[in-house]
């Protein structure tokens, strides 16, 4: 299976500066897995949009696939209470 190049966009990199350094190194390990295998079992479809959610910890990541052209790029990243507003 062909590896996936991820994107992150700025915005994310600002809402990484708000969160501790130790749940920032959990979350950049689970960034850099979505380029082998872009839909881990833990990952949910959000309903409505073009977008997948995958949890670590009180975090959430959310990103969108681009299969045609073998890209993941990450849109948001937050607490689980802020980050779908």
């Amino acid at each position: 299976m062909a590896s996936y190049r991820i994107i992150v966009k700025e915005s994310v990199r600002h809402d990484l500066k708000d969160i501790p350094k130790k749940d920032v190194a959990r979350i950049v390990d689970a960034i850099r897995s979505l380029a082998d295998d872009p839909r881990p079992p833990q990952t949910k479809k959000l309903s409505g949009m073009e977008q997948y959610r995958l949890r670590q910890g009180n975090y959430r990541i959310l990103y969108t696939i681009e299969d045609d052209r073998l890209v993941v790029c990450v849109v948001k990243v937050g607490n689980r209470r802020d980050v779908y507003r």
